[in-house]
């Protein structure tokens, strides 16, 4: 097909993939930075309510609605002393963060995340530290969290507020083990170990948790994927969650390639879930792990400008990247693979949620919604359901990297309870519209109920202060619906979401 062809989008409410996990809608919160202080934290802000949580920001978070927030990190996690962060806030320690190379000041520690997470709706996930930690520490972590009072953990809970277990669900066995960056870094025989051992402490504290393990930080590492099979050989009947991260980047300044690359992000679902499969069947498991991408986001710019230190003062600002209209459509894409793949994965952190590589920033009057805000808004407001495969014939366009692609990158979820469903569409296109025809086989649905678009002329537009609603999504006109067939033309360098009502 050529660029100026008809793309077609055939939709049967049979074909299902997988019911759509919420937890593909979460973040990630780590001290680094000014994501926490400055961020979700500072009492002294106009904005700040009585426990020290910006408000403006609690506001934005709930809209997004994240159903689970990693913490505290990241790389952070590996060097943190959780007792540091308890207790009365005079009395904490101000340490050397050696990951970021900042001043944690430990005012914001495990109550004020548990408090926050309340605020705006979200299930916490801890990670423990499996760098400088003891495995006993991250089983104590879970006394102190999820049991009732009566041992000694448990009742310093009680004394710093809560008499109730907090009932922590998701835990993480550490964070990127496998790189030589990590504090504590080890190799997958020596993880796997630690890991397992960790994970039974753990499990004797409360044997309801779930655990993710430590997978390649990067399909690009040169121990992916053999670490992941190692690791898990070992841990398989212990973990519910295996965890990928991945961050993209355009450097090349590459605009077709970077487009396209949802052709690299499917792939390595498709390797770790292969993995997956060959563990569960030389264990002769009848056990199911499946993946958690606990990090994933658009980052480069901002590595490219600084060096990830932070001179040793407390909240430094660092990784703060702006997002431009090209890095949204990739975050969309991102999107359309988590629901593609919904069948292996079930957990998806956005890392991170403000400031730090971030959808939110902040400053003192008030917070901006960057572009990446916007496909994250969409999909986690009408993803619900069941994943559907959809066959697309779309137009083909040439990429450096990734060859011949298809201009349309799309996913759908189908909520028949509701007698809803949504439709995502990518226009990889630069210059040129692409005609759309979308086809119902088993069903003929009563309206499109909204139409809503994140469209753009420059791939390189952002959101500032000086102009906040550069880019945002917007109403368009809904197509109609006639003999099951609905028409409508895609702008280039567009996102277009659909509301349909069955």
């Amino acid at each position: 097909m050529s660029q100026s062809e008809t793309a077609r989008i055939t939709i049967d409410t049979t074909r299902v993939i997988s019911e759509i996990s919420p937890l593909l809608f979460s973040g990630f919160a780590e001290h680094l930075g000014r994501c926490i202080y400055e961020g979700i934290y500072e009492p002294a802000s106009p904005h700040a309510d009585e426990n020290g949580l910006r408000a403006d920001v609690l506001a934005a978070l709930r809209e997004l609605n994240f159903r689970s927030m990693r913490y505290p990190g990241g790389n952070f996690v590996s060097g943190y002393r959780w007792e540091d962060g308890i207790g009365p806030t005079d009395q904490r320690p101000r340490r050397r963060d050696m990951a970021w190379q900042s001043i944690e000041t430990n005012q914001f520690g495990t109550d004020e995340f548990i408090r926050f997470c309340r605020e705006i709706g979200t299930e916490p996930m801890l990670a423990v530290n499996l760098g400088t930690g003891a495995i006993h520490d991250a089983a104590n972590l879970v006394e102190y969290c999820n049991a009732q009072a009566g041992s000694h953990y448990a009742d310093l809970r009680a004394a710093n507020g809560s008499a109730s277990p907090y009932a922590v669900k998701y835990w993480c066995l550490g964070n990127e083990m496998d790189g030589p960056w990590q504090i504590g870094h080890l190799d997958a025989g020596e993880y796997a170990k630690k890991a397992s051992e960790a994970a039974k402490l753990m499990r004797l504290q409360d044997d309801s948790i779930e655990l993710v393990l430590c997978g390649s930080s990067s399909s690009k590492m040169p121990t992916y994927p053999e670490w992941d099979r190692i690791s898990l050989e070992t841990c398989w009947e212990l973990v519910q969650y295996h965890s990928m991260h991945y961050y993209a980047e355009n450097s090349a300044d590459d605009t077709p390639s970077f487009l396209a690359l949802s052709a690299e992000l499917e792939d390595y679902v498709d390797t770790v879930a292969a993995v997956l499969r060959y563990v569960k069947a030389k264990r002769r498991s009848k056990h199911d792990v499946y993946l958690s991408w606990d990090e994933w986001n658009v980052w480069y710019k901002a590595r490219e400008k600084s060096d990830l230190r932070g001179g040793w003062q407390a909240a430094p600002p660092l990784l703060e990247e702006v997002y431009n209209l090209e890095d949204a459509l990739v975050v969309a894409q991102w999107l359309n693979v988590f629901l593609r793949k919904a069948d292996v994965l079930k957990i998806a952190c956005i890392a991170q949620i403000v400031n730090v590589i971030a959808p939110i920033l902040t400053r003192a009057d008030g917070i901006l919604k960057q572009t990446i805000y916007y496909p994250l808004l969409m999909f986690s407001q009408m993803a619900r359901g069941e994943a559907l495969d959809l066959h697309v014939e779309s137009p083909r366009y040439e990429t450096e990297q990734f060859g011949d692609m298809p201009l349309l990158d799309v996913s759908a979820a189908n909520d028949a309870d509701a007698g809803a469903q949504s439709l995502f569409i990518v226009n990889r296109s630069l210059s040129e519209p692409t005609p759309l025809e979308i086809h119902w086989r088993d069903i003929n649905p009563a309206r499109v109920r909204m139409a809503q678009q994140l469209a753009g002329n420059d791939p390189k537009a952002f959101n500032s202060w000086e102009q906040p609603n550069r880019l945002t999504t917007r109403p368009i006109d809904a197509p109609e619906i006639a003999d099951g067939v609905a028409r409508l033309s895609l702008p280039p360098l567009s996102f277009t979401t659909l509301a349909i009502e069955l």
